[in-house]
């Protein structure tokens, strides 16, 4: 497993995901724990952001029927 610390703009990167929309996704249990790095810093686990992208459901799923 990968233990590097990814920081906000690199996860934001990443995922597509607005500064915002991760701390609201992450309050509701829908993206990873941040950790807290220092007073005013977090990061979060490579490993768990790798998860989480590689569990998200398909575009494709949703298309609706031909």
């Amino acid at each position: 497993m990968n233990n590097k610390i990814l920081r906000f703009q690199e996860v934001t990167e990443l995922t597509g995901l607005s500064r915002s929309t991760i701390w609201r996704k992450e309050r509701l249990g829908l993206f990873p724990k941040r950790k807290q790095l220092g007073l005013n810093s977090v990061g979060w686990l490579a490993s768990d952001i790798q998860q989480w992208l590689e569990n998200l459901p398909s575009s494709n799923t949703h298309k609706g029927a031909a």
